[in-house]
């Protein structure tokens, strides 16, 4: 099959992995309404295929994303500014759904700049793996806006309220050697390393219980605003879902023989 590398967005799949690349390196990855859209489109396709156990998310080039383009922007300002911003909740918004209700595991591999919207992007996804030194920030006050892609409900919860409003507010940009104290997780390595040390991420997550995983973000994703009561109940909902699966019931014959585990995910 002929992979068209001019495309938007690119998928390649290895395995059970499956990467999903930004693919305007020559714009830094700016967000156009086409990119948008193929974005949509590719994390939908790896979600329900059933083959691809974990993702990676990145960017071509030497940035992850830049957030809006904002020559089309303007365009769109110019055109109609009472329908300039219905990409956030045509694009933007289901994006972040996409990458935060995903049945299965997402790495961020933030090769450079990640900004704006690209910043809510990484903060979606599960797990990420920063280039040491790239520039991170929210962007969005220099521009006269406010938070997107879901960095209103993920800066906070990473940081803590206090330390997102100084980031919002000032737009001051950081570092991932900054962020990881502040308690934006991941694993920092050379520019040059990102998408292997990504990889071998996803290819641990993707030989894990997929199903489990799935259940455990749907959890966590709720549990810092639910009642402890309905939490638990929950909980043991999705224990029971789990106490069901193959993975679970062959990991306690394996681990009664002194055997490791292998899980298919189902």
């Amino acid at each position: 099959m002929t992979v068209d590398d001019t495309a938007p967005v690119l998928i390649a799949r290895d395995q059970a992995v499956a990467t999903v690349t930004l693919n305007r390196g020559d714009r830094r990855n700016a967000l156009t309404v086409e990119l948008k859209r193929a974005l949509v489109e590719a994390l939908d396709a790896v979600s329900a295929d059933g083959d691809v156990r974990a993702v990676v998310l990145t960017g071509a080039g030497p940035a992850f994303c830049v957030g809006q383009d904002l020559g089309e922007h303007a365009a769109a300002l110019e055109a109609d500014p009472a329908t300039a911003f219905d990409t956030v909740a045509q694009h933007y918004s289901p994006i972040v759904t996409a990458l935060a209700t995903m049945p299965k595991p997402v790495v961020a591999a933030v090769n450079g700049t990640c900004v704006g919207a690209g910043l809510g992007f990484a903060l979606a996804c599960d797990l990420r793996v920063f280039a040491a030194g790239a520039t991170l920030g929210t962007a969005f006050s220099g521009i006269g806006l406010t938070c997107d892609s879901g960095l209103s409900s993920t800066l906070p919860r990473a940081v803590g309220e206090a330390r997102a409003r100084e980031l919002v507010l000032l737009g001051r940009n950081f570092t991932p050697e900054e962020a990881v104290p502040w308690g934006i997780s991941g694993e920092i390595v050379p520019a040059d390393e990102v998408q292997a040390a990504a990889t071998r991420t996803a290819v641990r997550l993707a030989a894990g219980p997929t199903l489990a995983y799935a259940e455990s973000k749907r959890l966590l994703a709720v549990g810092l605003d639910r009642p402890l009561a309905d939490l638990l109940g929950e909980e043991a909902v999705a224990q029971a879902r789990c106490g069901m699966t193959q993975d679970h019931i062959g990991a306690v014959t394996a681990f009664l023989n002194r055997e490791r585990p292998t899980f298919a995910g189902e």
